[in-house]
């Protein structure tokens, strides 16, 4: 932990000077916990800094005029959105609101210093804080304070050895033995490896295991298109967004799969996606597949994978902005080379069923995803409007966890804390249930959901969640617009 006066063991010196206290702050920059300026004011000064309500910061919440209040400070970012490293849709849809709490969870602390200051445009005269908002950011500079942020890398060391076994393991069972039965358990533990992988490639592409950039770019060139097939710009692009709009019906990626699943009701009918930029439909297709959605959930995760290659291959031949476009695409190459080469040592009429059974098992991967948010609440719109859909209350109606004893956190590769991964994405997994420590406690107090089910009853609730939406799916009635609506739809557009 560094501090600006502190002592030399990183441990804040206590001031008496109370203001003084309050103008500082711990920040994260490169997995190192600093105690800095909570406010950098701009080189060039305005002699009169313009002061703004939330309500008239409210009205720039465009792509092409877009503002953002951050500790009670409000920035026009308009010109930065085209340049954002994580791509333009997280920033649209913090367009006009306070990002204050997502500012702080996915940016260091030199962020604040070297670029925030030049699109400061005045302060925002009505910006409260609760007590329950100030709490549970003092959760996060406990934490800070802690120097839990900083990666334990003989904790990656180990998995990636781990992972290297799995593989030695899939080599040696195509290459040295000739039994039906080992190259299909073989096929089994590739997938198990990618699951696996994948756990690595998750923390790599929040930052959380270099806190640098261009070392986890790299590394993630390494655990997404070379080792798993699968892109790590798609995966950010997807999943940034994700984590800022969790569950929202229009804006979240990853529930958005219709025809095959509704997991609400709030689905049917006919919405815009903001990422896919295209409109949802409850047609005669998706009525149908929906209404066995409980019974497909399964067989469809043995072969999510497969449309994973596909987003992944769609959006680098897309004209995005990528980093790292020709890199990944070569990694890519890579793997579909290596996997050829592996596939191309086992007996002709094997080569199938090594292929499915592979993706099948790195399908509990795709399962595991699903039970953190699928059961879980969602909203149409927004979030962050006022203090019932604030940061932390959303991240907590939106996502549960999976109890688990610590000797299986591996299987889980994380996603069984998925509540702290959702409030702090750049807090290295091996520090999340620490971090569950503070936020459990602090849910329990306010009255706060804290779901936390077992992995088998997470599944249930699953499918009940499916069963439930499938049975609504049969009261929906064939619209004029050429799909199928429910009542609910034409209620919300005063419709009938």
């Amino acid at each position: 932990c560094k501090s600006d006066g502190s002592s030399g063991n990183g441990v804040r010196n206590r001031k008496t000077d109370s203001e003084h206290d309050r103008d500082l702050i711990w920040r994260e920059d490169e997995g190192f916990s600093h105690l800095v300026s909570r406010f950098y004011a701009p080189k060039r000064k305005s002699s009169d800094p313009k002061s703004f309500t939330l309500e008239e910061v409210a009205k720039h919440n465009t792509r092409e005029d877009l503002w953002i209040i951050v500790e009670g400070k409000a920035y026009d970012v308009t010109k930065y959105v085209q340049h954002h490293p994580g791509g333009w849709l997280p920033m649209v849809n913090m367009a006009g609101k306070d990002c204050t709490d997502v500012f702080a969870n996915y940016h260091p602390a030199r962020v604040y210093e070297k670029m925030l200051p030049g699109y400061y445009v005045g302060e925002v005269s009505d910006y409260e804080v609760s007590d329950f908002v100030q709490e549970h950011r003092e959760v996060r500079q406990k934490l800070l304070e802690r120097g839990l942020f900083e990666t334990r890398l003989s904790f990656y060391a180990y998995h990636v050895a781990f992972q290297a076994a799995l593989f030695s393991c899939v080599l040696y069972g195509v290459l040295c033995c000739s039994t039906y039965s080992a190259h299909m358990l073989a096929a089994g533990v590739l997938g198990f490896f990618w699951q696996q992988v994948a756990g690595i490639g998750h923390d790599i592409g929040h930052n959380a295991v270099f806190h640098q950039m261009k070392k986890d770019n790299l590394g993630g060139l390494v655990v997404g298109p070379l080792l798993t097939g699968i892109s790590i710009a798609w995966w950010k692009r997807s999943h940034n967004v994700h984590h800022i709009v969790c569950n929202s019906v229009e804006n979240d990626p990853d529930i958005q799969f219709l025809p095959l699943f509704a997991i609400t009701e709030k689905m049917f009918g006919k919405f815009w996606s903001t990422y896919h930029q295209k409109w949802f439909t409850t047609d005669a297709v998706a009525k149908l597949l929906v209404r066995y959605q409980h019974f497909l959930f399964y067989p469809v995760m043995a072969v999510a994978r497969f449309n994973l290659y596909v987003q992944s291959w769609a959006l680098l031949f897309s004209k995005d902005r990528i980093y790292n476009r020709k890199q990944e695409m070569a990694c890519m190459l890579l793997f579909i080379g290596w996997n050829a080469a592996l596939l191309s040592q086992l007996p002709s009429d094997e080569r199938l069923r090594f292929l499915l059974l592979s993706h099948a098992v790195a399908g509990v991967l795709h399962v595991q995803i699903c039970l953190s948010h699928f059961s879980m609440g969602t909203y149409n719109g927004h979030a962050y409007n006022d203090e019932s859909d604030e940061w932390f209350k959303m991240q907590c109606a939106t996502t549960l966890n999976i109890a688990t004893p610590p000797l299986f956190d591996f299987v889980h590769i994380g996603l069984q804390h998925q509540i702290e991964h959702h409030l702090f994405p750049r807090l290295p997994r091996h520090n999340l249930r620490e971090a569950r420590k503070y936020v459990k406690p602090l849910c329990e107090k306010h009255g706060i959901v804290y779901h936390e089910p077992g992995f088998f009853q997470a599944n249930v609730e699953l499918v009940r969640t499916l069963y439930r939406t499938a049975q609504l799916s049969k009261n929906l009635k064939q619209a004029d617009g050429g799909f199928y609506e429910s009542p609910l739809w034409e209620g919300l557009n005063a419709q009938g």
